[in-house]
């Protein structure tokens, strides 16, 4: 019965130990799960702050490229007028060298120099003062020239703000003559598009040219209305597209179901000009910007057009188009005209670079010029010491000889010059006892 009862003890403590191994089992694996997903979470956490830092560095380097943009704005200023500020010390330092050489050689040389000599040094240092003067007179010339552009571009872009606005009421006054005459139509909005070309700062045929000849490679010619150059040797295409029709009708509606049919007939217009110019790709045939501007004339179809049907600009681009109103146009055309101010400051600052690397080589040369003509003076003098000397010292000298000549009876009325009598005077008295 003991034994029995030990058995049955036995098995319950089998069992709960079965159920305390499974259990563990159980605990194990869910262990194991929570590991994985422990792991899982961690790498995910890891990814998340490499995309952070990722993201971060390309924040810095925007931050970086925003304040070099910004520094880069003055930099051709600050170095047009530093390089004047060093060419106008250069000078006055050259002209102040060049006075005090001068004065030195006179003032040395002054019992060997005649006027000739004097005459000569003038029309050495004149054309090279006259080159200096003429060279500070361009750099100032330009410095005014780029500031009063710059002072005036304000009032340029106020000019074509009002024009701008007296082009949008002369187009609603035209509507009604060029309704339904479709190259009446577009011959104006070409006449409108140059008329704002010309008063943007821009030079016709220089920075942009109209009515340029394409040919496509099956053959086709094709006639943008205007090519507008940038200074890195790409172009932009702009092409006229006037809708009219529906926006006079959509402008003279009196009812609000005439307004919205009209309305819808505008947009589609300006889908049709965009799938026609599209269709061309003159984007693909010169070195452009990869798109093609349309522009609209009109600035009040323009942006009716752009608040009925929100998706027309996205559908455009798509098609490597960019609708553009003068209003656009005009701060387009403004950028345009800025870089190619900035690119003329930066050949005018080659230039003055230039100019300074040429005449800088001059003042070496005329200094060295000078250096020699020095050194021929000295060598000269030396030359003439050493020939009055063999005239006048030593035993037997010519002088010497000469004046005892004239003590034995020689009739002349002239004198030697008292420098040339210091003869050695033991060979007088020599030559007087031998006689």
């Amino acid at each position: 019965m003991q034994l029995l009862q030990n058995n049955l003890k036995l098995e319950q403590k089998q069992g709960e130990l079965n159920s305390l191994i499974s259990e563990n089992a159980s605990l194990l694996s869910h262990i194991q799960n929570a590991k994985e997903q422990l792991q899982k979470a961690v790498g995910e956490l890891t990814e998340q702050k490499n995309e952070n830092y990722a993201r971060q560095n390309e924040i810095n380097q925007l931050k970086q490229n925003l304040a070099e943009s910004k520094t880069q704005n003055h930099f051709f200023l600050e170095k047009l007028e530093n390089q004047k500020r060093d060419f106008e010390e250069m000078k006055n330092r050259a002209q102040l060298e060049f006075q005090e050489l001068a004065q030195k050689i006179l003032e040395e040389k002054s019992q060997k120099f005649t006027s000739a000599n004097k005459e000569n040094l003038d029309s050495l240092l004149k054309p090279l003062g006259e080159n200096i003067d003429q060279f500070k007179k361009r750099v100032e010339e330009t410095y005014d020239k780029e500031s009063k552009q710059r002072f005036s571009l304000e009032e340029r872009v106020k000019e074509l703000v009002e024009m701008n606005h007296k082009l949008s009421k002369e187009a609603n006054n035209l509507a009604s003559a060029l309704k339904g005459q479709s190259k009446k139509q577009g011959n104006w909005g070409e006449i409108i598009l140059e008329s704002i070309l010309e008063k943007s700062g821009l030079q016709k045929n220089r920075e942009y040219k109209v009515q340029v000849s394409m040919q496509t490679e099956d053959g086709k010619r094709l006639q943008p209305d205007v090519v507008v150059y940038l200074p890195d040797n790409r172009t932009i295409i702009i092409d006229s597209k006037v809708s009219l029709i529906a926006y006079d009708r959509f402008s003279s509606s009196e009812t609000k179901e005439d307004q919205d049919a009209a309305l819808k007939e505008h947009v589609k217009s300006m889908y049709q000009h965009i799938d026609q110019l599209g269709d061309k790709k003159y984007d693909t045939l010169v070195e452009s910007l990869d798109f093609t501007m349309m522009f609209v004339p009109i600035e009040p179809a323009y942006l009716i057009a752009m608040q009925e049907d929100q998706e027309l600009w996205a559908y455009a681009y798509a098609k490597r188009i960019l609708l553009i109103s003068p209003t656009n146009l005009i701060t387009s055309l403004k950028l345009i005209a800025d870089l190619w101010k900035r690119e003329q400051q930066s050949k005018n600052a080659l230039e003055i670079a230039k100019q300074g690397e040429r005449m800088y080589d001059k003042i070496i040369g005329f200094l060295e010029s000078m250096e020699d003509v020095g050194k021929h003076l000295n060598k000269s003098q030396d030359a003439y010491h050493k020939a009055v000397g063999q005239l006048r010292d030593g035993r037997g000298s010519l002088v010497s000889r000469a004046e005892k000549m004239k003590k034995l009876g020689l009739n002349s009325q002239k004198e030697i010059p008292g420098t040339l009598m210091s003869f050695d005077e033991s060979e007088e008295e020599e030559e007087t006892d031998i006689i």
